[in-house]
Order: structure tokens, then C-alpha cells, then sequence
């Protein structure tokens, strides 16, 4: 029986040794390929890990043989809880990711998954503010907003990070952008 959700729920694909929250999202996606609905966690979750009652954002990163198969998240809390929040962006990560085709049954077997829970965003105002292995970045510019996480490996400098993110939110390299910046908490 799936541990993180609601007593009934089907058998989710076999799981290594994964942090509680990755479990979560690995359960949400399995439920939704095999029976096309969402879930709400099992009540236990929510005394085991406090941090799951309150509200935060969240991205949930899918990879594949070490390629990247879906992310997809919320820098505000769009849900009750965080809980809820990790569900949603799982299945949107595995199923509304618009660069890739919905996930099968057998894609699930060997899907690494990460669950970010995300600071709030403090507003800066220097590029030295930053630091890509430690914090993510939000510009803005009017309604357009880019969005990169922190720790990706391929990116080395502040100034990479922050043109990554403008390309993100179709903000030109001239354009004035406001700068925010936030940490996650990574769970693998």
C-alpha cells in the first residue's frame, strides 16, 4: 500500500530509499497514470513533518537515464498546504509539462524525482546578491517572470543564471528586470 496517501490507494511502483516527500510525489504520479485521479495525502503525513501543514512553493524536477523529463512548480503557494502543493506539481511535472509527452506506466520504473520546497522571495537589487549553488532567481519584468532554481549543475555564474531566467520569461538581455531571490530545501 502507498504509505503517503489516503488508506485504499494501489501499489506505487517500487521505491529505493527516498526522502518521505519524493515518496509522496512518486505515490501522486503513480495513482494518476493508473487510475487518472489525484489524491490527497494520508492524514499521518502531516504529524510525521510539520513543514507539510504550512504553505509554500514548490517544484517537483523529473529526470530519466540523467535527462531532465518534466518540471514544473509554484514560487507562491497556489494550494491549502504543501502537501497538497508537492502533489499538484508532481502530476503537473509528469503529465502538464508541455515540453514533453505525458508519462506512461513503464516511464515511471527508474524516474528520479526532486521535490523543492522553496524560502519566500526577498527582493534585491545587485547581481552580487546572488549565487547560483545557493539561492534560485526570479526576474521580472511588468507580468513576465523567469524562474531558475539553485544547484543546477551546468550553471557556473551569477550572470548565466540570470540570462537563463530572462530567456525563461521572454525578458530581453535589455530590458529592465527586478530581481528576487529564494532557497530551497531539496529533497531526493
Amino acid at each position: 500500500m502507498a504509505f503517503f496517501l489516503q488508506p485504499g490507494a494501489p501499489t506505487p511502483v517500487p521505491s529505493r530509499s527516498f526522502h518521505p516527500f519524493v515518496c509522496l510525489a512518486l505515490d501522486a504520479i503513480t495513482i494518476y497514470v493508473s487510475e487518472s485521479r489525484v489524491v490527497a495525502p494520508h492524514g499521518s503525513l502531516f504529524e510525521q513533518f510539520e513543514i507539510l501543514r504550512r504553505t509554500a512553493g514548490v517544484f517537483v524536477t523529473l529526470k530519466k537515464e540523467g535527462e531532465l523529463r518534466g518540471c514544473m512548480g509554484t514560487f507562491e503557494p497556489a494550494q491549502a498546504n504543501t502537501a497538497v502543493e508537492i502533489i499538484e506539481n508532481a502530476i503537473s511535472a509528469g503529465f502538464r509539462d508541455p515540453r514533453f509527452s505525458p508519462l506512461s506506466y513503464e516511464d515511471l520504473h527508474d524516474l528520479c524525482v526532486s521535490v523543492d520546497i522553496l524560502t519566500p522571495t526577498e527582493r534585491i537589487f545587485r547581481l552580487d546578491d546572488l549565487d547560483p549553488a545557493r539561492y534560485g532567481v526570479i526576474v521580472r519584468q511588468g507580468m513576465r517572470r523567469g524562474l531558475l532554481l539553485p544547484g543546477l549543475d551546468d550553471i557556473r555564474s551569477v550572470e548565466e543564471q540570470v540570462a537563463i531566467a530572462r530567456r525563461k520569461g521572454g525578458i530581453g538581455e535589455q530590458e529592465s528586470i527586478d530581481l528576487y531571490r529564494f532557497e530551497v530545501e531539496r529533497y531526493h
